[in-house]
């Protein structure tokens, strides 16, 4: 069979050669065949015929007119479930084997007389004009600090000329979240863009019927950095192309690296931390050229940054709780009735009264959660032990599973005092030591002791209870004993 390339040889040989048989037989084929080429002036490819009939006939002609009607009607259905759908509406006329058949049937309808396709435009980007940021949900992953799953989100910020980025923590698409994670990168970077760019976020972006585009706490937030925003249309990731690429693959990184290291458990946040900072390092390696000629167009950062927190007033109520951002949390009793001034940062939340903060409260993840510290109504609970029955917050009255164990023993026990006395000893645990008392309740219960208030009032009153609680005695290994095995056995191991 003659090829192309044989061809394209005897035309060249045809104007140097002395006659047409030197030039076919250098180019390896018969004359005849060389003579058929050079009158046409064509490739063997370009003469021969395109293969436009059909070898076999279509198994599917006689259903495929109702197959069509439901492609049009729904686009989204793949071929392999119409297949199916097929097989059993008619058992025994189809055969799996056919399957790749009608797939290649259902994908030619497609191309040729199915919907349009969304068409996607590649943007120019310009150095230091436009920044975008995500969140990015980690949950996928599995990781876990000292055992325990750490479900957290990501935000994301990534330069869209350069392809530098950055990432931190954070566990809600919070505005304090958007704020603390933006911050973190702009001043990581030491200068800010002309443009930021985000989804419809609901903590930047309010809703489509409001007069006013973006949030009154993110608009101060650009107004700070003297930044433009943007947002991307509903429903539409790919405008924020550039972000929606780093986050797959950031996580496909991230996913890369934990297979490496053999491990998704971290001991500490901290060490995760760490973890992330290198992926982050390492992926910007690449991009130094273009990230200094974005550094170049960057503009002057102002003289400090602005606080990444949400204030908000409160009553505390009868029950010593406040409701902030749809989770419950308790606070001192002596402030029932009184209005508190809420500031709500990341991952704590500042509670301040006359002008003095006067407590600091971790942020609860999440909505409809609530923090209980049985500190702050452990004194009326004693004096009110019938309400530990049936109240609301009951199961967060047990600091440790011990307390919990005792609770229960009690229950078994002295069903008739068994508040009273847990209540009492969880008064102690609050006046005294929590450790000192869990420690003294797993003695008890290991050596299935009488639990009560006045025993553990008792073993706290002494002065060495910790030590002959906790302290385990190991007798010196007597040597000796193994120089008698020795001669007991005749030296065979000397």
């Amino acid at each position: 069979m003659v090829t192309d390339n044989q061809v394209r040889k005897l035309m060249k040989l045809s104007k140097r050669e002395k006659t047409l048989g030197q030039a076919s037989a250098k180019a390896g084929m018969d004359e005849k065949t060389a003579r058929k080429y050079l009158r046409v002036q064509k490739l063997p490819s370009g003469l021969k015929t395109e293969h436009t009939w059909k070898t076999r006939e279509d198994p599917f002609v006689s259903d495929w007119e109702a197959v069509k009607n439901k492609l049009e009607l729904n686009p989204g259905l793949e071929g392999k479930t119409l297949f199916e759908d097929l097989q059993r509406r008619f058992p025994g006329k189809y055969q799996d084997g056919q399957l790749r058949t009608f797939q290649r049937k259902v994908k030619q309808w497609r191309v040729l007389s199915g919907p349009e396709k969304e068409i996607y435009f590649s943007q120019n980007h310009e150095p230091g004009r436009m920044c975008q940021s995500d969140f990015t949900h980690m949950g996928s992953l599995g990781i876990t600090i000292e055992g325990s799953r750490f479900e957290h989100l990501i935000y994301h910020f990534v330069l869209t000329y350069s392809n530098w980025e950055s990432g931190t923590i954070c566990f809600s698409e919070s505005y304090e979240s958007l704020s603390e994670g933006f911050q973190n990168a702009i001043w990581e970077l030491g200068g800010t863009p002309l443009k930021h760019q985000t989804d419809s976020l609901s903590a930047a972006v309010r809703k489509p019927n409001s007069q006013e585009e973006f949030t009154e706490r993110y608009s101060a937030l650009l107004r700070h950095y003297k930044i433009e925003g943007q947002k991307t249309n509903p429903s539409s990731p790919n405008e924020n192309g550039t972000i929606e690429q780093r986050n797959h693959r950031f996580k496909r990184a991230v996913e890369q690296s934990l297979l490496l290291r053999g491990s998704r458990n971290f001991m500490s946040r901290e060490e995760y931390e760490v973890f992330l900072k290198d992926i982050f390092a390492q992926l910007n390696s690449g991009r130094r050229k273009k990230l200094l000629e974005e550094i170049a167009k960057l503009r002057s950062m102002p003289k400090e940054r602005l606080e990444s927190v949400k204030q908000t007033k409160v009553k505390v109520s009868k029950g010593s709780t406040i409701r902030v951002n749809h989770n419950v949390y308790s606070v001192a009793s002596r402030l029932i009735g009184q209005e508190v001034k809420i500031k709500l940062y990341v991952e704590h939340l500042e509670l301040w009264y006359g002008q003095k903060c006067i407590e600091k409260i971790p942020r609860l993840k999440g909505v409809d959660k609530s923090r209980i510290e049985y500190r702050h109504i452990i004194t009326w609970l004693v004096r009110k032990p019938g309400a530990f029955t049936n109240y609301i917050y009951r199961e967060e009255m047990f600091p440790t599973h011990r307390f919990r164990m005792a609770f229960d023993i009690l229950q078994r026990r002295k069903p008739g005092k068994a508040n009273k006395e847990y209540l009492g000893i969880l008064y102690l645990a609050a006046r005294e030591n929590e450790q000192r008392v869990d420690r003294i309740l797993l003695y008890l219960i290991e050596n299935e002791e009488e639990i009560s208030k006045k025993k553990v009032e008792e073993l706290l009153g002494e002065e060495a209870n910790e030590n002959n609680i906790q302290q385990i005695k190991i007798e010196a290994v007597n040597l000796s004993r193994y120089d008698n095995l020795l001669e007991n056995t005749g030296g065979i191991y000397a």
